[in-house]
């Protein structure tokens, strides 16, 4: 192991020497938008699906080598997992659009500073996460009502994926400067190795080490770990823009201020609608540990084919943060428009393949003698599919809005989304069991769209008059 670092900086340095990466940012304020978005959210896409693949390794290993009650202890985390770590990503996410603004207003000095201010506070946030998430997290899960044939594997599960948010936001933070100067590419390189190495590990640990649902933890952690490490490397070697000075690293308030201002409502937003996953994870936890094999195997399946959704989301972000910056507001509702249109024609296609293979994918997480839950997997993957537009939408208006500086009206999405998951957990899982529980989702994705969609508009009006005002002040200055 003691050799691994030298042999991943020496592929990096193969792919470098041969052109296949290369350092360079990208421009949205200028240029078809179709193609621009097109050419950013391709390589973020094959870096969620990288990501989503190795964590849907993680739960076929399980299921396949540990059993049906260690896939149901992972399944039963993942909504705490999101509601943690979702909070990590948002906060890391949030941190990077006043740096893609001053990015898109050619400021790169204050760009830098406002690094320097990320890293610094991402120390500070991460350690103190870590610490009260381990502390507190199995009487969480007790909280959450899980089984108790498998909260003790879920308890040693995520009690080493919190021990890793340092790690989380090491690769973020990264991740979320370069996608603001415009580079998509280079997270996706990274993603991959992390990827395989993750699966490497995974099979290492599990039925090597026998390290059981530990073991899948540590792969995760471990790999992320490699991959935040070959980001920053990637970044001092080949970034001279986000190359840092000595004075660049000087406390700011100022900034810290305007930072906690972007990342804490983007991680709030994720939390938020990540609590409304939690309330509905307590509620299938109720109907038994085939509910929640179900609900696993599901949502690993269903968390795959929203990766499109995912990138557009992140594109949007980067693209209103520049053009914002930029004073180009016309475009930002050309992109938005764009965006909208892939997000229609990949949900029809999407819904017809897990309407076709939705069970056959569930072989993937269960043996083939697991028919009732496999039946369960398939229902839950269509009644999701039905409702993909309507996701679109909550991806890339809500992104689009935090990257127009109005972070603190993409958390009230999250609140929809949130009453939405909350009032079909309570009021009808209960009573209708496990299909009622397949329409959460899609119903907290409509309340989420209806408020959104307004927002935007709001949004949009206000940046108009503050441009019309910066013009006519401009032009009497002139005058004068």
């Amino acid at each position: 192991m003691s050799r691994l670092p030298a042999l991943i900086y020496g592929a990096l340095a193969f792919l470098f020497s041969f052109g296949y990466v290369h350092a360079m940012t990208k421009d949205l304020t200028q240029g078809k938008p179709l193609e621009l978005i097109l050419g950013f959210s391709v390589p973020l896409l094959f870096g969620y699906l990288f990501q989503q693949f190795y964590n849907i390794v993680d739960t076929v290993i399980v299921g396949q080598f540990l059993g049906k009650e260690a896939l149901a202890a992972v399944g039963s985390t993942g909504s705490v997992n999101f509601l943690i770590i979702g909070f990590c990503i948002g906060v890391c996410s949030g941190f990077s659009i006043p740096v893609s603004n001053k990015f898109g207003a050619k400021d790169y000095d204050t760009m830098r500073q406002l690094v320097a201010s990320s890293a610094e506070l991402s120390a500070v946030f991460s350690i103190l996460f870590a610490v009260l998430t381990v502390a507190f997290c199995r009487p969480l899960l007790v909280l959450m009502r899980t089984p108790e044939n498998i909260i003790g594997y879920a308890a040693s599960y995520i009690r080493i994926i919190f021990a890793g948010i340092p790690v989380v936001f090491l690769y973020n933070i990264l991740a979320g400067v370069l996608r603001a100067v415009g580079d998509s590419r280079t997270p996706l390189l990274f993603l991959v190795i992390s990827s395989l190495l993750n699966i490497a590990l995974d099979l290492l640990f599990i039925i090597v080490f026998k390290l059981g649902v530990e073991g899948a933890a540590y792969a995760t952690v471990l790999a992320q770990f490699i991959s935040g490490l070959s980001c920053l490397f990637y970044m001092i070697k080949r970034f001279k823009i986000i190359h840092l000075k000595k004075s660049d690293w000087k406390i700011r308030t100022n900034l810290f201020v305007k930072l906690v201002g972007t990342g804490f409502p983007m991680g709030i937003q994720y939390s938020i609608t990540a609590i409304g996953s939690v309330i509905l994870q307590t509620s299938v936890n109720t109907l038994g540990s085939d509910a929640v094999a179900a609900v696993t195997a599901g949502a690993k399946t269903h968390i795959f084919f929203c990766c499109p959704f995912d990138a557009l989301g992140t594109t949007m972000a980067t693209w209103a943060g520049q053009n914002t910056g930029a004073g180009k507001l016309l475009r930002i509702k050309k992109g938005l428009f764009q965006s909208s249109i892939i997000g229609l024609v990949y949900s029809v296609a999407a819904f017809f393949v897990l309407y076709l293979f939705g069970r056959k994918l569930g072989l993937l997480f269960l043996s083939a003698e697991e028919t009732e839950i496999l039946g369960m997997v398939h229902f839950f993957l269509i009644s999701n599919a039905l409702f993909y537009f309507p996701l679109t939408l909550v991806n890339v208006i809500r992104f689009c809005i935090q990257g127009m500086g109005y972070s603190r009206l993409a958390v009230l999405a999250g609140l929809f989304e949130l009453i939405g998951r909350a009032f079909i957990a309570i009021c009808f899982v209960p009573r209708l069991g496990f299909r009622a529980a397949c329409f959460a989702s899609p119903t907290a994705w409509i309340l989420a769209d209806i408020f959104l969609i307004i927002a935007f508009f709001a949004c949009y009006r206000n940046l108009e008059e503050k441009e019309l005002k910066f013009h006519a002040g401009f032009d009497e200055v002139r005058e004068d």
